[in-house]
């Protein structure tokens, strides 16, 4: 597995795509903590590269890069290679290439400008993101054969978690507004990666004194040792439901 996994990641590197979005991150990273003057505010602006570019990035470029290897998937089915390793294997190649670009692209300028907890914090729900939307990916791309619909499939994953799934919470929150709803919206916001990287960084930058009692809330929980094991556990599930239900259907897919 570790062999072909090396294999893949040596090829997604080379890639022309990646090193670009190396560089892009790098530029953006670079530039936002060189106009600012305060650290803060360019951590504020990287968390719309985080919470908006790299759902994206993640989703399609892991799309096409599932549709771009099926015939080197079909070639290894004929190998003496169990679909499990053949899939974990591409799995982890791409989340790899994508996690190194991002640490160096926006790792190493945050280290460097801001190595507290803000900034860790941001690194952390960026690898997460990019773990988390990968395997949303494999899922959206195992499910269909057609190029078009896995693309059209994985654009419109994106957009709902990114803009649709807030609409809805609105939707509910005004609908049932003479209600208690503040712990209720702690289980929505585990419904949505997104909205829970976006809670998880914003409350170490104090932006919850700006919440009302729902931040603070927010704050209480989150801003707990129990509330970051919450946020980690939750992440981590959406990597692993996604890629296990992609496995099942790999297993039992006709390629």
């Amino acid at each position: 597995m570790w062999k072909l996994t090396r294999y893949i990641v040596y090829d997604i590197l080379r890639n022309k795509i990646t090193v670009a979005y190396t560089i892009f991150l790098a530029l953006v990273s670079l530039g936002l903590f060189q106009l600012e003057e305060n650290d803060g505010k360019a951590i504020l602006s990287l968390l719309n590269i985080v919470l908006i570019v790299l759902p994206l990035i993640s989703l399609v470029f892991t799309t096409i890069h599932y549709y771009n290897s099926y015939e080197f998937i079909e070639l290894m089915l004929c190998q003496p290679l169990s679909r499990n390793t053949i899939l974990f294997s591409e799995y982890a190649g791409v989340a790899v290439s994508l996690t190194s670009a991002f640490l160096i692209g926006v790792g190493i300028p945050v280290l460097c400008f801001a190595p507290d907890s803000t900034g860790l914090s941001l690194l952390f729900a960026g690898v997460m993101l990019t773990l988390v939307f990968t395997a949303i990916a494999f899922l959206v791309s195992v499910r269909s054969r057609d190029k078009a619909k896995g693309i059209g499939a994985a654009l419109l994953s994106w957009l709902y978690f990114s803009l649709l799934f807030d609409g809805l919470v609105l939707i509910i929150l005004f609908s049932f507004s003479d209600y208690p709803m503040e712990k209720f919206t702690l289980f929505l916001s585990a419904l949505n990666p997104v909205d829970l990287g976006r809670i998880f960084i914003m409350l170490r930058m104090d932006v919850s004194a700006l919440m009302g009692y729902t931040g603070a809330l927010y704050k209480d929980f989150f801003g707990s040792a129990s509330g970051t094991f919450f946020t980690v556990i939750i992440l981590s599930l959406w990597v692993i439901v996604p890629l296990f239900i992609a496995q099942r259907m790999f297993q039992n897919k006709d390629m």
